[in-house]
């Protein structure tokens, strides 16, 4: 051992450019994103009143910022690999500290999405309240609000639901695959897995594609998008989540006793999984109404 080298079982993170990097990309992404809602361009005026100065750089500001940030996802959760495969930096402590960090993350995960069901159950238990008349101008004082076509529960909603059941079940099956050492079962389990998240949401978007209703102009659209439609954005992430652990997976990266970043990503998908089981019981079912008839 060197002189003056700690012998000790936490990792000190060495100095590294990602966060500074991963800071720029989501301003460049927040200014893209401002000049897209202005029409794509984005107006300068001057101290004097006189005129100002147009750029018109469109939502391509917008695209460059999500291209960085990708790109810094990339490099950084490459280099956390590295540490743990290579260096061997994520020693048992180091693990406690990444389940807490993770445990932390979806409690965070949870208040996001208490929002979303606050602001439909506010809406949907109090539509006919008295001091809420703009409410109950655009709802009639009932919900589903009049004029509102909902999906039928029993369809589409419940196939998605069966979809992620069944895949809180092979992400399982590939947990306790790697913990007795069956490299096998870990990758056919994620293999399905994936397979079984893309297919939630192609149907989301057949679902979506289908809808008697728009987000805009009706509080029940915007709410109804809101909360499905961030639970949609979270499948997307875990699918992608699981996808890397399957190619870890198969580059042979997992051990029965080094298996964080799978572990992390089914703690993700199950999470996922009770969020819709919340969404379809309260929105889809509870609060259904007259279902759309399509052609």
């Amino acid at each position: 051992m060197a002189q003056g080298e700690a012998k000790h079982d936490y990792h000190l993170v060495e100095p590294s450019p990602w966060p500074i990097v991963g800071s720029v990309a989501a301003f460049i992404m927040m200014v893209g994103a401002i000049m897209a809602m202005r029409g794509g361009k984005l107006t300068f005026s001057l101290p004097s009143g006189g005129a100002g100065t147009t750029l018109a750089f469109g939502p391509w500001v917008f695209v460059g910022g999500i291209v960085l940030l990708l790109y810094t996802f990339f490099a950084w959760w490459s280099d956390v690999i590295k540490e743990a495969e290579i260096r061997g930096d994520h020693t048992p402590t180091v693990q406690i500290g990444l389940r807490y960090g993770m445990i932390l993350f979806i409690a965070s995960e949870v208040m996001f999405f208490v929002a979303w069901f606050w602001a439909y159950f506010d809406a949907s238990l109090y539509s006919d309240e008295a001091k809420n008349f703009l409410r109950q101008a655009f709802t009639g004082g009932l919900w589903p609000p009049k004029g509102i076509a909902t999906f039928n529960p029993w369809d589409v909603p419940l196939l998605n639901t069966l979809i992620l059941l069944t895949s809180g079940t092979t992400v399982t099956w590939a947990h306790h695959s790697i913990i007795h050492g069956d490299r096998k079962g870990l990758i056919q389990g994620l293999a399905l897995t994936v397979v079984l998240g893309m297919s939630f949401t192609a149907l989301q978007a057949l679902e979506y594609s289908e809808a008697a209703f728009h987000y805009s102009g009706n509080i029940y659209g915007a709410t109804f998008f809101m909360a499905t439609g961030f639970h949609g954005f979270h499948v997307i992430v875990g699918t992608i989540f699981l996808a890397v652990c399957l190619f870890r997976a198969m580059a042979g990266h997992f051990k029965p006793d080094q298996h964080f970043g799978l572990e992390a990503a089914a703690w993700y998908w199950h999470f996922v999984d009770v969020v819709w089981l919340f969404l379809f019981t309260c929105i889809y079912v509870l609060g259904a109404g007259t279902p759309a008839v399509h052609h």
